[in-house]
């Protein structure tokens, strides 16, 4: 009894516990969360991508933005302000002190990290400032490729008073002969259209077609001849004029507070009807034995000789002014077996003229007054030479000095069409008296 007792005790039978197959369901369960996990990771990797090529593309245009607007900093002279101000505030011995913000640490990392290239800075415009135009000579040149028409219309009047005393003297103030008193009126008009072309940005190419008109009154009373009635004889003429080629080329890349300069070579043909070709009164209005020249029963409508011209335009951009000028020389060539045609005389032959060459100088000041108007004022001075023949110089020529005082305003119309005018104050005798020119270029 005893030892089956026993042995019932060490073999007992088997008891079924509930859920006894699940050990071996545990692995895949395992598995296949661990799968999900990894597919929400692979996720969150693919959009933390995503996001950093975001923030990666949006640094780029970050950056792009600060070299654009450094550049136009600069374009407008605020770092040399800045300068002067940062300047000032320490030589008054004054310090500023800023208060920490919250956002200084994420600030300075990302200034940090832009100070790293990252991109491409956009390209840097190196044209000279625009500004009213006020003389001859255009200060920015045409883009690469672009073509501008420019028609101009230019008005001219100018009054001289001369009085020819002919005979001579026996005693101070008592003239034996004859004293001729005339007073010119000269009007001057003149229509053109000019075509320049920008074969680089730093090149351009002109050619000016003109028309000229002009008018002329010479108001005369011959004292001391039995008459007290003032004689008038009127003189005209229009036709094309004196064609011109120019060329410009920008020399450097300026800024603020640093000048561009522009050279140029003008050549000037002489398909206008010169002075030669009219006819000449002697018969009417000749003084008889003083000058033997009488006066044109046709104006010329060009001068009469080729010329060329080089010269070089400055500007200097000093905010908010940009100062400009011009400095040129005008060589007018000799011309050889020169002759006149007299009014009952036929040709008179001259041989060789040669006029005189003329220096320029002119200088200026453009404000711009918004984004569409601006105004400028100058000043252009000329010297002009004697006039030779058969290289004596020829009797009344003398060296005379032009000077003008340029007031102008633009006004741009569209993204195409710009309006300028400029009205020109004769200062010496010998300038006209006014002068108003209208232009309007339209880039194509």
């Amino acid at each position: 009894m005893l030892a089956g007792t026993g042995a019932a005790q060490q073999a007992p039978a088997p008891v079924a516990t509930p859920g006894a197959a699940a050990p071996a369901a545990e692995p895949d369960e395992l598995h296949q969360q661990v799968k999900a996990q990894g597919e929400r990771l692979d996720a969150m990797r693919s959009q933390i991508a995503a996001q950093l090529e975001q923030l990666e593309s949006m640094k780029r245009t970050l950056a792009a933005q600060e070299a654009q607007y450094r550049e136009l900093r600069q374009a407008v002279g605020m770092d040399v302000l800045d300068r002067q101000r940062a300047g000032n505030i320490r030589a008054a011995g004054s310090s500023v002190a800023a208060l920490p913000m919250p956002g200084d640490a994420v600030a300075t990392a990302a200034a940090a990290e832009d100070t790293q290239p990252v991109g491409q800075a956009p390209q840097r415009d190196s044209r000279p400032p625009e500004v009213a135009p006020i003389f001859d000579q255009p200060g920015v040149l045409t883009p690469r490729g672009k073509l501008i028409v420019e028609p101009s219309y230019q008005s001219g009047y100018s009054s001289a008073d001369r009085v020819a005393l002919v005979g001579y003297t026996i005693i101070p103030a008592i003239l034996i002969g004859l004293i001729d008193v005339r007073q010119v009126k000269t009007t001057t008009q003149t229509g053109a259209i000019a075509l320049r072309y920008g074969i680089t940005n730093r090149l351009e190419a002109e050619v000016r077609i003109p028309y000229v008109y002009g008018h002329t009154d010479t108001i005369s009373r011959e004292i001391f001849t039995g008459t007290a009635t003032d004689r008038v004889f009127g003189a005209s003429g229009h036709g094309l004029g004196d064609v011109e080629a120019t060329a410009r080329y920008q020399l450097n890349d300026g800024g603020a507070d640093k000048a561009y300069y522009v050279a140029w070579l003008r050549f000037k043909s002489r398909t206008g009807r010169d002075p030669f070709e009219v006819t000449t009164d002697c018969v009417q209005r000749c003084v008889q034995n003083a000058t033997g020249t009488g006066l044109p029963l046709q104006l010329p409508t060009g001068s009469g000789f080729y010329s060329v011209q080089p010269g070089v335009t400055w500007l200097y951009p000093s905010d908010p002014v940009v100062f400009f000028g011009n400095a040129s020389y005008l060589h007018n060539f000799a011309r050889n077996d020169v002759s006149r045609t007299l009014l009952l005389a036929g040709r008179e032959q001259l041989g060789k003229v040669k006029v005189g060459d003329v220096v320029d100088l002119s200088v200026g000041m453009g404000l711009a007054l918004n984004e569409k108007a601006s105004i400028s004022i100058g000043y252009d001075q000329s010297w002009v030479g004697v006039t030779k023949q058969n290289n004596h110089t020829v009797a009344g020529s003398a060296k005379s000095v032009l000077g003008t005082l340029l007031i102008g305003g633009s006004y741009r119309l569209n993204e195409k069409r710009t309006l300028n005018f400029t009205l020109g104050v004769g200062v010496t005798r010998d300038t006209p008296d006014a002068t108003v020119t209208v232009r309007v270029p339209m880039t194509y």
